[in-house]
């Protein structure tokens, strides 16, 4: 997989970005994890660093998982972006540390979900997928039969999912007169 650098300079040079940085970020997201978790026991640095170090030299030694790093960080980074302009431009109007009046549970649970799907999307784009999934689902044969039966199981899943939840319990007590 071959990428345009912008710039001759140690940071831009194919190694730097190929190599080093993405074996920094997969050994500290993979030794972060190890410490958090606590899988391989309590107060064992050496360990949780070996596995890392073992991962992180396994990931950068597969050129097309390199190359999925290096297209997903730009989203990352544009992505994060875009969510601190919107909690700047939302925390304006809110009292110091007041963000739960800005963002209630339930637009949590919207952007979380958004970014979910944003997040499916742009890996299937990056890997390729996205095309023979859409080919599949509308071109397969002429044919749209896969479309219109996931298209119908999820309308039901929902009818169900509504009645279930939106049955909370609604009936009153019985008067007494």
């Amino acid at each position: 997989m071959a990428f345009e650098y912008g710039g001759i300079t140690v940071l831009s040079h194919p190694i730097f970005v190929e190599v080093i940085l993405p074996f920094l970020l997969i050994f500290t997201i993979i030794f972060a994890v190890l410490q958090k978790s606590k899988i391989l026991g309590e107060s064992k640095k050496q360990i949780d660093a070996i596995v890392a170090l073992v991962v992180a030299l396994l990931a950068i030694s597969f050129g097309q998982a390199i190359g999925i790093i290096l297209q997903l960080i730009p989203f990352l980074a544009v992505s994060l972006v875009i969510i601190l302009v919107l909690m700047l431009l939302l925390g304006m109007f809110n009292k110091q540390g007041d963000w739960d009046a800005t963002f209630p549970k339930r637009l949590r649970t919207v952007l979380m979900f958004v970014a979910i799907i944003a997040l499916v999307v742009t890996v299937l784009l990056i890997t390729g997928s996205w095309n023979f999934i859409y080919d599949y689902i509308f071109f397969e044969g002429g044919d749209s039969n896969i479309f219109i039966n996931i298209v119908f199981v999820i309308v039901i899943v929902t009818a169900v999912a509504g009645v279930i939840w939106g049955s909370k319990d609604n009936t009153s007590s019985p008067s007494s007169n």
